[in-house]
């Protein structure tokens, strides 16, 4: 199939296949006329790439999975490397998390404090003019 049928059939567009391409994550080869032919398993490794992106990891972070596919794997996922990246993104996530329970619980004792206080009139500070 062409580029543009592969775009097509995996819901992106020809340029990001091509960014693919020159990242060494999809192996187009060359018709007599010089497009681009792709075959199914060139549809498998995007589908891959497609879905890694959009539970969160990075187009660098799919490479692991890619290769995986690429050594005859059933599965992106089936090899000890991205293993590795599953645990290195989830621990990210975790931590990402762990800061964002810090703000909520922060958030929430001054909310406590505040609703503590009786509350006053609010004052509009005029704006300064300038002259």
């Amino acid at each position: 199939m062409r580029i543009g049928e592969l775009a097509a059939r995996t819901g992106t567009t020809t340029r990001a296949l091509r960014f693919y391409e020159s990242q060494g994550l999809l192996d187009a080869r060359r018709a007599s006329n010089g497009y681009r032919e792709y075959d199914e398993d060139d549809y498998r490794l995007v589908n891959e790439i497609l879905t890694l992106q959009a539970v969160g990891l990075s187009l660098e972070d799919t490479r692991p999975f890619v290769e995986c596919l690429r050594a005859g794997h059933e599965t992106g996922d089936s090899c000890a490397d991205s293993i590795e990246v599953y645990q290195r993104k989830l621990a990210e996530v975790d931590a990402c998390l762990a800061r964002l329970n810090d703000v909520r619980a922060g958030l929430l004792a001054k909310l406590a404090g505040a609703l503590k206080t009786p509350p006053g009139p609010c004052v509009v500070m005029p704006e300064n003019e300038e002259s």
